[in-house]
């Protein structure tokens, strides 16, 4: 009882054939077919973006945060001095 059998899908198609006519099936199919294609290209970006590179969301290398120094202020940015080689005290 789980299955369908072929001429379950004849039933189903001769359904659709009365209910919206032979004129609108090709509307219909192609209305179907740019939303699969937006659809798959949407899913394509969201995955391009999941697998940007962690190094773009990272600070750059001698950028340091320090801490608020008052609830809700945002932290100052403290540049690195090169010739030092150590990081900025806060």
């Amino acid at each position: 009882m789980g299955a369908m059998r072929p001429w379950h899908w004849i039933v189903v198609l001769l359904v659709v054939l009365v209910i919206f006519g032979g004129n609108k099936l090709p509307e219909l199919a192609g209305s179907i077919g740019k939303s699969m294609k937006i659809f798959k290209k949407e899913v394509k970006e969201l995955r391009e973006d999941d697998d940007a590179p962690a190094a773009q969301i990272q600070p750059q290398q001698g950028t340091y945060y320090t801490e608020p120094t008052q609830p809700g202020q945002a932290a100052p940015v403290q540049q690195a001095n090169p010739q030092d080689g150590a990081a900025p005290q806060a």
